[in-house]
């Protein structure tokens, strides 16, 4: 009798959990899905990585787009993220800094910080960034199913800020976007258990 009582709440909780789990799941997806760009003082392009002095294609969509949204007007300045990653020996940042110039982006539009690793450290550090350049709103560049926890932590950090999820990915596929999105919702408990 317990042990049937004991296997009907395993399989209730489990339920909950994957049901959860598929609600947070759609939320992620949908919100994503919706490019809130809007006039604002800075476009953040999020971090990712590199190899050698060139950006991995992930990076790479994420600084078309930033360089797009400069482009057609949307902010004055570009604040690319990301600090040196292991085994490299250029910053994530310097690596778009330079594409962006080549594209013909004054360098004097071009805002960098170098010091972080994750994407809570690539908001706290343009925040600040932000701060000593007295620049009040910004527009977040990342993958789609990036989105929605970047936002979470900008918000937290009182960053007045709204999204813009890059039109194109290197994670195409279902199977590559669902791989994508699981990690994202585990990320997403991380952050709120640990704030990290």
């Amino acid at each position: 009798m317990h042990r049937r009582r004991f296997r009907k709440i395993v399989i209730f909780l489990l339920i909950a959990v994957l049901s959860w789990c598929g609600v947070l799941g759609g939320i992620v997806w949908r919100y994503g899905a919706h490019d809130q760009a809007t006039k604002s003082d800075c476009i953040i392009v999020l971090g990712a990585a590199i190899q050698g002095t060139t950006a991995s294609p992930v990076f790479e969509e994420r600084i078309r787009h930033g360089l797009s949204l400069y482009n057609s007007g949307y902010a004055p300045k570009l604040l690319f993220t990301g600090g040196v990653g292991d085994g490299q020996l250029h910053s994530e940042a310097s690596i778009a800094r330079s594409i962006a110039i080549q594209q013909g982006v004054p360098a004097t539009d071009i805002l960098v910080e170098e010091k972080s690793r994750t994407t809570q450290q690539n908001l706290t550090e343009a925040l600040a960034v932000m701060r000593q350049q007295s620049i009040k709103s910004a527009i977040i560049v990342s993958d789609p199913l990036h989105m929605k926890r970047a936002i979470m932590m900008a918000n937290d950090l009182e960053i007045a800020a709204v999204s813009s999820p890059t039109p194109t990915s290197r994670y195409r596929s279902l199977k590559t976007k669902l791989g994508f999105l699981l990690r994202e919702i585990y990320f997403i408990h991380h952050y709120i258990v640990t704030g990290e």
